[in-house]
């Protein structure tokens, strides 16, 4: 079994193994999107799951390596599914649309798993910080990227960054927590005619 650098989990090599460790994500997604990181125990985890309390173990060191793996594997889904959504996009407008689209369809469809993100800065703010810095450095590049072509305006890469990543985040928190709703089209296209005034060039 192999560990990853961040999330300290003990990745399973046979089927039943990846079985096992997926029954255990989804009932700590469950639950710690139910009933909070604080108010949920590996027992709790471990009893929802089915499993063993050592079973747990084999995969997770504590509580909180279980809560990292969530994190990490939702950002790695998410951005997964963008790549997927975009990769027949030529311009950079049309790369933020499907981009804002696909994120709020995503959220929509994890809306536990968004709660979670949002409890981790109060869990652990480090790995918190870390999730959204590791996502805005990509987003930079890309940024520069569209500037250098002649997409987008001569704006601070990093201030555009946060502040697009900022839009898709309070826009999901009122639809899909607040209101419990996907965000609707007519949002998204009014998002795009802000971004467009505010980033693109005419």
């Amino acid at each position: 079994m192999g560990v990853t650098e961040l999330s300290l989990v003990n990745l399973p090599k046979t089927a039943k193994g990846q079985e096992t460790l997926e029954r255990i994500r989804k009932a700590a997604e469950l639950l710690f999107s139910a009933n909070g990181y604080y108010n949920t125990s590996v027992t709790d985890i471990t009893n929802e799951a089915s499993v063993a309390p050592g079973t747990f173990y084999i995969y997770f060191t504590d509580k909180k390596s279980v809560f990292r793996y969530l994190l990490e594997d939702m950002g790695h889904s998410l951005r997964a599914d963008i790549a997927v959504a975009t990769k027949d996009c030529v311009s950079r407008y049309d790369i933020e649309y499907m981009g804002f689209k696909t994120f709020f369809a995503f959220v929509t469809k994890h809306s536990g798993l968004y709660k979670i993100i949002w409890e981790a800065q109060f869990v652990d703010n480090e790995m918190f910080k870390e999730y959204y810095e590791n996502f805005a450095e990509r987003y930079i590049l890309r940024i520069k990227n569209a500037q250098e072509s002649g997409e987008l305006k001569d704006l601070d890469p990093k201030i555009l960054a946060y502040s697009l990543i900022g839009i898709c985040n309070f826009i999901g928190l009122k639809w899909v927590i607040f209101d419990n709703k996907p965000v609707p089209d007519e949002a998204i296209h009014e998002i795009m005619r802000f971004v467009r005034g505010g980033a693109f060039k005419n």
